[in-house]
Parts: C-alpha cells; structure tokens; sequence
C-alpha cells in the first residue's frame, strides 16, 4: 500500500481522535485542547511547516463540520467563562515587575521543584495545554491568517458567544486600569528621578494616562449597562499613550547622556511594553462599538484578539525558559552599554580625505609603540618566571601599551571593528522598522557608512602593519648593534614564524583575540555609562587628598578626564589583561588556548627576519606574511560580527536585505573601488552616522 496514503490515513485518525475529545459536553476543556494541540504539535525532526498543515486540517474540518465546530465553541467559551482572565490581558508578554534577577531565580526555583499551577487562570492553562519548551516556534510559525479563520469559525454563533461577551470585558476593563495604573506610576521612579528635571516635566503625562484610562472604563461600562448613554471612543486614550512614548523616547535618550542601570533600562522597557499593551486593549475594546455595522464590529475585534493571542502564546510559553530570560537579559545590558560605543564608534569612521590621513596617521604612531610591546613580550618569555609571573607581566605590557595609545589618541586597527558595527546597528536601529525593510535612499545611506567603515579600517590597518614592521626590524638591528649580538635567536625566532603560519594554530587563536576585541568594547561603553550614571567626576574632584594635592581645580579637571575616558581606559587595560593571560590559561587548564592580533604578528615577522639575518627563504616569507594577513582577517571579522550580532539583538533589530545590501557595495565597489581604501576630497552630503 501506498506509504502517503497510510500516512494520511493515520493524520485522519489522529485528528478524528483529537475532536471527539470535545463532543461529551461536561469534559475537561483543557484536556480536549490539549490532546487536540497535542495532535498538531510536530514530531521530532518535523519542520513547523508539519504543524501549519495539520491545524489547518483541523481549521478546515471546523468550517465544514457545523456540529463539530459547535463542541469546540461550548469547550472553548466554557474555558474562558470558568477562568480569571485580569491577569492574562495585564501581564502575558510583559517584563515582570521583580526585575531581571528576581524572575531567573523564580525560572531555576521552578526547574528544580516545579510550582504549582492555578487551575482558574487563564495563564496557567495555557502554559499546561502548550507545554513543549519549544512550542513557541511552531505555533508562530502558523500564518496569521489561519489563525484568524479559527477563531472567526469558532465564534461565528453570535447567540453562543453572547453570554461570555460581557463579563470578558469587563475583565479586559479591569487589565486596561491595571496597565495603566502601573504605567502611571512610573513618574515617581526613583530611577526616573536620576534624569533629572528634565524628565520630571514629563512625569505629569503618565499620570494623565491613568486618568485618561479610567475615564475611558467609566464610559465604556457605563454604555454596556445602558446602550443609551453615549460611546465614546478611545482616542483620547490612544494621544495619552503617543505622548507617554514620546516622554519615554526622552527618557531614553537622556539615559544615554546621563548614563542607566540595569534597572533602569528594564524599568524603560516594560514601561514600553506596558504602553504598548494599554494600546491594544483599548483598541480591541472600541472596535466592539466603532462599527455601526455589528458584523464589521466583531470582525475587528476577532482580528485584534487573534493577534493579542498569537503574542500571549509565545509568552506563555517562554516563560520559564532560561534561555529566553538570559536572552532577554543579554540583550538589556547590551542595550545598556552600547549607545556609548556607538558614539565611540563615530570617531573611528572618516569621512573626509583629512579625517583619513589624521587616522593613518594615529595608527603609524600606535605601530610604533606595538613594536616595542612586541620586543618586550619576547624579552619576558625569556625569563625563568612562575606562571602566575609570566600573566602579570604580559598583562602589564599590553594592558600599559593600549593605555599609552589610547591617551595619546592614537589608533588600534583591532579596537574599531567593535565600535563600528555599534554604529552600523545604530543607523539601522535609528531609521524607521518596516515591513518591506528599508527604503533606497536609507540603504544607499547604509552604502556609504559600510564604505566608510572598509576605507577607515583598511587606514588603520596600512598605519599599524607598515610601520609596526619596520618598526621591528629597526630596533632589532639597533640593539643587535649595541649588544654586539642577536637579540632573538634562531630558536625564537622559528618559534615566532611557526606562531604565524596559516597551517597551524594562528586562525583559532586569531578568533579568541577577536572575542577579547569585543568584549573590550562592551567593556569600555558599560564603563563610559557607569562613569556618567555615577557621575564619577564629580566624585573625584570631592577627594580631599585630590584637592590638598592638586588644589580644587586640578582635581575638578581629574575628574572630568576620567569622566569623559574612563571606558577607554578601563577597556584597553583589561583588553591587554586578557591578551596577557590567555596563553598562560591554556597552559594551565592543558588547551592550546593563545591569542594572535595582527599588529603583533607583523612586528613578530620583523624580528624574525632579522634573526635569520634576512636569508629566509622567499616561500618561507611569502607563508608567513600570508599569516599575518589572515590573522588580521580573522580578528576583524569576528570582532565585528559578534559586536553587530549584539547591537542589533539589543535594539531589537531585525535586518532581512542583506542580499541587496551586498549588491549594492558590489555595484558601488565596481564603479568606485577607490572609495573602499581612500577618502574622497569632500564628506558625502548626508552621512549617514
């Protein structure tokens, strides 16, 4: 017999099985749902496509078979009847109000002794019909329009539906007030009280949002009891919450001159969710009576249930994630510290033919002084130190150097690619979200930032590598001079050329640099906004010993450097700790752990070239400069993604045009392949950072 047809005579039966679950009218409705979604559920290795076509079997079978399609109604309306529903409108897909640390202890509280589920609310049946971990996927993978023709044929009796109609409102009134009020609230926030009285001029709105909410309730109820008494609509409430987003929108950006918290980026977040929560509702709850036509009426408040259930599902479901809640807490402190390093990022972009050459120029003076960080790591390994000694030192080297480079402004090519792509997330988090994603003009923007980024960073690197190079090979040569003999010997200096081959080791440890190069930047913007948030500056210039020192004034100019440099510093010290302890790390825990950054190697290449007194065979050169370059290939590129990946996550970001995108700096890079390694004359008009 045909395999498809067993197959599809089995779905019959499965799904068959499922709906007579619902025909005896006293059974359990949660046990009918979920035996029935149990049925739609996809099976190991099934796509979510599997699970789309099974409940559009069951979709089908309900608008062809009346009388089934009415036990599902009565188990259906029967469950909503019977269950508290405040709590479903109010809280389902909102942060909740414990704060992050709170909830995660609540998730691992509840893997190890499972809480106990309330039966009479709506929330707790839903996470006991839909209880795969991973349901969430395959249920947002169902087209919405399905789900809409589901509940538009299991509440198309409007005789059946009637009965529950009133009392859902009236708890659907009564989540819109809580929203609302919790939203209200937020303007005595001590956290909002940190933005200052700029803020404070904005907190009367979210109060009015209270008021405007329960006025609207009142009338609402009000004509539910007497049809007489005039509708009036919720567009008043709808202005409250435009303004109360604009006044967050403020908020936000004044956290970003001002420095936040943890909480306070939580605190903003919910708030947003809240409002946007207080939005649906309002609008579900007038389409009952903004339609003179009662059909019309019904059809919009089925659509917007249908959207405010298919969010309420992934919600539920994700509840007691782990995953989810770090995912989402990740994202929080992303979000936290990366509009600083987008900022950052702006001052690493050139724009102009000057602002291009003031950068090569940057990094020649950084090459300089990675030259001799390079000599003097090879002079450390040369002592009889403890591991612990070995770290210390290194740590110091590099931590010292890129503190020297940084407060003489100079540039790191490693240290942009985690700034820029904060800028990059920041463009596209900037420009407007759409379906049909961005517009020409803005991609053609994007363009020309992405260009920009290739040509600064190709300066930085040419800075580094050219002058780190021959940087080397000088002061090899000077001190062999002085002291009358090799500074490097043969040994070493195979040991480093072997450190850059292609063929070994070098490209994984090429990547861990790469982790090390973000975290510096997530390091350095958390510092730039804890200084700002702690108001670090004006801390320090209070330290009498400061002041008896360097009297009032200089301790006040103290404070403001550190204020305004404290994420560069914090950063690229402990950017060259974990350079300086990585190797040492591997060695103890027994893993080929190492780091290799570009600038490093190109230096390292110097010195061993002239340790072999330049007699290195051609092929033997040509496979390790090969090295160098993958090396700083493979640092960029991991650097980058991971910061971009992040500052997209956190902004909420969802980029979908990347093959255009790619087109298009393929026609650009045919047309003007200068463009990608040289600054023109004059800045584009319009950048677009």
């Amino acid at each position: 017999m045909n395999p498809q047809a067993n197959s599809a005579r089995a779905d019959d039966d499965g799904l068959a099985r499922a709906l007579s679950a619902f025909v005896p009218t006293d059974a359990d409705p949660v046990a009918a749902l979920t035996q029935l979604f149990g049925w739609v559920r996809p099976r190991r290795r099934e796509a979510a496509s599997a699970a789309a076509a099974r409940f559009e079997a069951v979709v089908r079978r309900l608008e062809t078979d009346a009388q089934c399609a009415g036990h599902v109604r009565h188990h259906l309306l029967d469950l909503l009847q019977t269950r508290r529903l405040v709590s479903y409108f109010a809280d389902s897909g909102i942060l909740p109000a414990t704060g992050f640390f709170t909830e995660l202890g609540r998730i691992v509280t509840e893997r190890l002794l499972p809480e106990l589920p309330d039966q009479d609310d709506l929330r707790a049946v839903i996470r006991q019909i839909f209880h795969g971990r991973r349901d969430w996927v395959w249920l947002q993978a169902l087209p919405p329009s399905l789900g809409q023709r589901f509940w538009r044929t299991v509440g198309q009796d409007p005789g059946a539906v009637a009965p529950l109609l009133n009392p859902m409102l009236d708890q659907m009134l009564e989540a819109l007030l809580v929203v609302a009020y919790r939203v209200g609230g937020i303007g005595v926030e001590e956290e909002f009280g940190r933005l200052g009285a700029e803020f404070a001029g904005y907190a009367p709105r979210f109060r009015g949002l209270a008021s405007s909410a329960q006025r609207f309730v009142d009338a609402y109820r009000a004509h539910l009891q007497d049809p007489a008494v005039p509708f009036e609509d919720e567009d008043e409430l709808l202005v409250m919450v435009d303004q109360c987003e604009d006044a967050l929108e403020r908020a936000r950006r004044a956290s970003m001159r001002l420095g936040t918290s943890l909480h306070l980026t939580f605190l903003m977040r919910r708030t947003a969710q809240s409002l946007h929560r207080v939005a649906t509702l309002s609008r579900l709850l007038g389409g009952r009576f903004r339609h003179e036509d009662a059909a019309a009426g019904r059809e919009a408040a089925l659509l917007g249930w249908a959207g405010l259930v298919r969010q309420s599902l992934k919600a539920e479901n994700q509840r007691n994630s782990i995953r989810e809640h770090l995912s989402k807490g990740v994202a929080l402190l992303a979000l936290r510290v990366t509009d600083n390093a987008a900022r950052t990022g702006e001052h690493y972009i050139a724009d102009t033919r000057e602002q291009y050459f003031a950068m090569l120029r940057a990094a020649a003076g950084a090459g300089l002084i990675i030259a001799a960080m390079a000599l003097l790591k090879i002079f450390t390994s040369k002592m009889a130190l403890p591991l612990f000694g070995y770290a210390l030192l290194y740590s110091l080297n590099y931590g010292l150097g890129f503190v020297l480079i940084y407060m003489l402004h100079l540039i790191i090519a490693t240290k942009q690619p985690a700034m820029t792509a904060q800028t990059i997330a920041g463009y596209l988090g900037g420009v407007e979200q759409r379906s049909t994603g961005l517009r020409s003009a803005e991609l053609e923007r994007l363009v020309d930032l992405v260009v920009a980024v290739a040509r600064s960073q190709f300066a930085a690197i040419v800075g580094n590598v050219m002058v780190a190079l021959p940087t080397a090979i000088a002061l090899s040569l000077a001190l062999s001079r002085l002291n009358g003999a090799p500074i490097i010997d043969i040994g070493k200096a195979a040991h480093l050329l072997d450190d850059l081959s292609p063929g070994g080791w070098a490209l994984p440890h090429a990547a861990v640099a790469g982790v090390f190069l973000f975290l510096s930047g997530l390091i350095s913007g958390y510092f730039d906004n804890k200084a700002s948030y702690a108001r670090i500056g004006e801390r320090v210039a209070r330290l009498q010993w400061l002041a008896g020192l360097l009297g009032a004034g200089g301790a006040a100019r103290v404070g403001r450097y550190i204020e305004e440099h404290l994420g560069g510093l914090t950063g690229n010290f402990l950017f060259g700790c974990m350079l300086g302890t990585a190797g040492v790390v591997g060695i103890i825990l027994g893993l080929p752990v190492d780091i290799r950054h570009i600038a490093f190697a190109s230096a390292n290449l110097g010195y061993a070239l002239v340790a072999f007194d330049f007699e290195l065979p051609l092929q033997t050169f040509l496979w390790a400069a090969f090295g160098v370059v993958l090396i700083g290939v493979v640092n960029l590129a991991v650097s980058f993604a991971l910061a971009l990946w992040v500052a997209l996550r956190a902004r909420g970001v969802v980029f979908t045009q990347k093959r255009e995108l790619l087109l298009r700096l393929g026609v650009r890079f045919r047309g003007a392949p200068l463009s990608f390694f040289v600054a023109p004359e004059r800045a584009p008009a319009g950048p677009a950072h």
